[in-house]
């Protein structure tokens, strides 16, 4: 699938977009030419030469690392450490408190400035560490359970029927109730001889001699708006890389991808191994469901026995914000959740969706009958990617666990600045806590960082504050389509303090991105990825830096913990040859 920057961009695919040529003036402020009118710029070298780190501080061999970072980056003339990850220092042990410390004093000794980042929803690990209700929830309306021996089931009553999930019937290379198949007898094809069950599989292979790297089929379903649903496959795989490549995709008819989350992949090359994943209908009475390749580079995948089943009660989540609602079908009266039922949880409450359907448990005061049907709103949580899950930003609890970091912060580091990790906040204004508020999601977001913003202050007055370039760009996810985001964000960037530094880090896109916050007087700083085998995107961040006001420095940013070009970084930031 390619990237529809209507729905944003995120660090997966980013690099793999070509440049864009739109101007972004907006709100009618002066913007700068992308174009060099003056002839070539000199050479400046950045006063801020950060290097990001994340550890958990979990083991005494973190701190070595650490060290062995921190002598690196002064040896070659960074000047701080990014520090992820501060947004869970209440939960520290002593011991990770007492590493905390020492890493402190090797920045010190190394003369170099520690920036403590954190304070997320998107990726809301911080705060799902402390309470895992406080994942955001996407509203289930009037899910069926039937009453029997005590217990309330869930019984699917959607329309969703998928066609021919085992690929048992076809004609040549062509499979039959799929709408779409892509380049059948070429990239798609009828496999009699190898298959998980009957008689046949879908084999896909040649998907990458295109850079998008899709081959797939794909299917129209009826659904109920506003139920969840999970689809399994099995699959099987042949060399393939990457090894994450088949996806199984839910599309609603204005194109919003329903099912970002990716579950874990078979090996490369593996035996049949079951794939599922889930999805919320949202407000869509159908899907195209599509399953197959998406920036696949090279292999074979076979594809067999795909369920698509409506499915209730999987990890919903639990608080003020994720009300839960049990009435009678018939009668329509509304039942007391700790009178006629007792208080209802997923056991399992992992946003994974491999594990059983939770019950209803009947109390025995209560006024529920065998034989009742029961119609159950609630809230679930979800997987987006590989471990992504967003938490809520509006519930209050989510604020009273950060304000309860910033002390801690202080104490045991004494920072000069703050990095907000508010970035790629991929899913909220969907629970009633963001819903109740009646305010666009633009100003969700762009409220929930004022407030972050005024907190830093209000423990550190001093404190430069910077934050992550993306949900406030629109060249990049500040816009109308993000995600599972309900309501546009679009002029994010006005909720900003004008003394907020930018971190930038959409490559392909920099110069307009330096236009835009530079013609409204934002300092910026580079955010480059080295999880690559060279120094070309801080060669490039470098020379379009030089072209405009209010860039301040670049940082080395890692992903995958990869410092090995670290030392030629600082030496091509701190010398500039």
């Amino acid at each position: 699938m390619t990237c529809d920057s209507s729905f944003g961009t995120d660090r997966r695919t980013v690099v793999k977009l070509a440049a864009g040529t739109m101007l972004a003036t907006g709100m009618g402020v002066r913007a700068y030419a992308l174009t060099d009118m003056d002839g070539p710029k000199q050479k400046k070298i950045y006063s801020d030469r950060w290097v990001y780190v994340s550890r958990s501080f979990s083991t005494d061999e973190h701190v070595e690392e650490v060290r062995a970072i921190a002598q690196t980056a002064s040896e070659h003339g960074l000047t701080a450490i990014v520090l992820s990850g501060m947004d869970r220092i209440s939960l520290g042990s002593p011991e990770y408190l007492e590493r905390l410390r020492k890493v402190k004093t090797i920045a010190d000794q190394y003369h170099l400035e520690i920036i403590p980042s954190g304070f997320n929803t998107g990726y809301g690990g911080a705060i799902l560490d402390h309470n895992k209700n406080l994942a955001e929830g996407m509203l289930v309306k009037d899910a069926l359970f039937v009453v029997r021996d005590g217990e309330a089931h869930f019984v699917a009553d959607s329309p969703a029927k998928l066609q021919n999930g085992g690929f048992e019937q076809f004609q040549g290379d062509r499979f039959t109730a799929f709408e779409i198949q892509d380049e059948p007898g070429r990239k798609t094809f009828v496999d009699t001889n190898v298959f998980h069950s009957g008689k046949a599989s879908l084999r896909i292979e040649n998907f990458g001699e295109t850079k998008a790297g899709i081959a797939r089929v794909a299917q129209q379903v009826r659904v109920s708006p506003y139920r969840c649903y999970r689809v399994s496959a099995w699959v099987r795989t042949e060399d393939a890389a990457p090894a994450s490549l088949f996806s199984i995709k839910a599309f609603t008819p204005d194109g919003r991808d329903l099912s970002p989350f990716e579950p874990p992949a078979p090996a490369p090359t593996s035996g049949w191994r079951q794939v599922t994943t889930a999805f919320n209908s949202w407000y869509a009475d159908r899907i195209e469901l599509n399953l197959g390749v998406f920036e696949g580079v090279k292999g074979k995948v076979w594809v067999d026995d795909v369920v698509m089943e409506e499915v209730g009660l999987m990890n919903a989540v639990r608080r003020k914000g994720t009300p839960l609602t049990v009435r009678d079908e018939k009668t329509g009266s509304l039942y007391e959740e700790g009178h006629d039922f007792a208080a209802v949880t997923d056991p399992n409450l992992g946003f994974q969706w491999t594990h059983e359907m939770p019950s209803i448990h009947l109390l025995p005061s209560g006024r529920i009958r065998n034989g009742s049907r029961l119609r159950v709103s609630y809230y679930h949580g979800t997987t987006i990617y590989n471990d992504q899950v967003s938490a809520c930003p509006s519930e209050a609890e989510t604020y009273e666990i950060w304000k309860a970091q910033l002390p801690l912060i202080e104490k045991y580091l004494s920072p000069k600045r703050y990095f907000l990790s508010v970035d790629e906040v991929r899913l909220f204004n969907r629970c009633e806590a963001c819903r109740s508020r009646q305010i666009p999601a633009a100003a969700i977001l762009g409220q929930m960082t004022q407030w972050l913003y005024e907190q830093v202050r209000a423990v550190n007055p001093k404190a430069e504050v910077f934050v992550w370039s993306d949900m406030f760009d629109p060249n990049h996810n500040s816009t109308r389509q993000y995600f599972l985001v309900d309501g546009s964000l679009e002029n994010t960037w006005e909720y900003l303090p004008k003394d907020m530094g930018i971190v930038l880090w959409y490559f392909d896109k920099r110069r307009e991105s330096l236009n835009f916050f530079s013609s409204r007087g934002f300092r910026t700083i580079a955010g480059t990825y080295y999880d690559g085998d060279d120094l070309h995107d801080p060669e490039g961040w470098l020379e379009a830096m030089d072209h405009w006001p209010n860039a301040t420095g670049i940082m080395y940013t890692t992903w995958s913990s990869k410092y090995k070009l670290l030392a030629p970084f600082g030496d091509l930031v701190s010398k500039r040859p």
